[in-house]
């Protein structure tokens, strides 16, 4: 009997936002790809449109013929596979529909693997998802082999709404997207997920007050209508953000990103302020994070203790490797790598020599919070970071293009709070405070 392979993925432009998965079936052995499968589903989350392309490779390998079938699962969405897994807990209600709809379709097969896998690794999966939602943006429908117009007309690429036949999308004579069950897509162009500048229509609707439980769950996947600017209907995951108080290389103005300085004695105050007002009401901290560099875990301590609860330590939420940079100050490294500075600057994607890009810091922290907020979901979490991790959270719950990291300023020691809702919507409270140092 074959053994298959499962590649799944989603994605949503603005979690929650215009939203699509993609799942492919592969031959375990050679690697053949065997079925495609790819939908835009609308204005819904990551985390459901990756539950979306889960189903969707579980159905294409029984389409397969595939009962009982030795089935490898592999995602980069931790949270599908490690609550697939049974690894976590699913506590959003609207997701448990969901995995037990997946739940059942595992049961038909013999899955042996559920495996956590980069974002680059699954590409084959990420081009389907956004495919589909390309097409969805022009009004057309996703389909293997390409995609066709509202009319219904077939085409060996992209469709206009009208019907007019061509390569691509019309007018433009863009490659479409051609796919069948034993070969592999051609891919069309396609837009990133969370980088994308959002139109007008992308703004998330919020859910009414007094939603069912029903409700939730339809909203969360998508299936119903929202109701306007209200109220959220549930309580808020409080995540606040506090930077590291000051270091040696702070002070001088160095890149400081993997180098372990610790807290200078003006940094120490910062954290003991910190502590002081974090211990206060209307604080009610129930766990405190930190990245595993010292001048955090200085910081982080310093709060626990006062505020009497324990640490844990989050290895994503350390700062970005600087590489050949670390411990240099700006116009040092303005002079020794004019290029490699300036192409740094412009593009979120290039990384300093040797060194971690802020789009690869941005896949790692992106796990990072969807633990938090699965694990301590209606808590008030306190991560201690460093510019970097904090700002690309804020700019998550913002729905704000990566190059927004550019426009943000933290001062050592601020703190910023993000309130997260289980029926999508994360909003920012408030924005490099630092009125507990004055």
């Amino acid at each position: 009997m074959t053994s298959y392979v499962i590649e799944a993925d989603g994605g949503s432009r603005g979690n929650p936002g215009p939203a699509g998965y993609g799942a492919v079936v592969k031959d375990a052995s050679d690697g053949q790809v065997l079925a495609e499968a790819a939908e835009a589903i609308g204005v819904t989350t990551n985390n459901v449109a990756e539950y979306r392309g889960l189903i969707a490779g579980l159905r294409a390998v029984l389409d397969l013929g595939g009962d009982g079938a030795r089935v490898a699962v592999r995602m980069d969405s931790k949270l599908v596979v490690e609550q697939m897994a049974g690894r976590w807990k699913i506590k959003n209600e609207g997701l448990r529909p969901l995995a037990a709809e997946a739940g059942t379709l595992v049961r038909r097969l013999r899955v042996t693997e559920w495996t956590w896998i980069p974002r680059e690794r699954n590409s084959h999966a990420d081009r389907l998802a956004n495919e589909a939602m390309d097409a969805a943006a022009k009004g057309l429908t996703w389909k293997a082999g390409g995609t066709t117009g509202t009319g219904g007309a077939d085409a060996p690429g992209l469709t206009g709404t009208g019907g007019a036949d061509g390569p691509g999308p019309a007018g433009t004579g863009a490659p479409g997207a051609r796919a069948s069950r034993t070969g592999a897509a051609r891919p069309a162009p396609t837009a990133g997920r969370q980088t994308d500048l959002l139109d007008a229509g992308d703004i998330p609707e919020l859910s009414a007050p007094t939603a069912s439980v029903a409700t939730a769950q339809a909203r969360a996947t998508g299936t119903a209508k929202g109701t306007g600017w209200a109220p959220p209907t549930r309580v808020a995951t409080s995540l606040l953000l506090l930077r590291h108080g000051e270091t040696e290389l702070s002070l001088e103005r160095r890149f400081s990103g993997r180098g372990d300085a610790e807290l200078t004695a003006n940094g120490l105050a910062q954290a003991a302020a910190a502590a002081a007002r974090l211990s206060r009401e209307p604080y009610r901290l129930d766990v405190v994070v930190t990245s595993p560099l010292k001048r955090a875990r200085q910081t982080a301590q310093a709060v626990a203790e006062q505020a009497g609860v324990e640490v844990e330590v989050f290895e994503e939420l350390r700062e970005a490797d600087f590489g050949a940079w670390e411990g240099h100050t700006f116009t040092e490294v303005q002079r020794r790598w004019p290029a490699e500075l300036a192409a740094w600057l412009a593009d979120p994607e290039v990384a300093p020599p040797g060194g971690e890009s802020f789009a690869e810091t941005a896949r790692r922290v992106q796990e990072a919070r969807e633990r938090l907020v699965e694990r301590y979901e209606g808590k008030t979490v306190l991560a201690v970071s460093h510019v970097t991790p904090i700002k690309l959270l804020l700019r998550d719950a913002l729905l704000a293009p990566l190059q927004s990291l550019y426009r943000m300023h933290l001062d050592l020691a601020c703190l910023s709070l993000i309130e997260y809702y289980a029926d999508g919507p994360a909003v920012v409270k408030s924005f490099n405070d630092t009125s507990h140092l004055r």
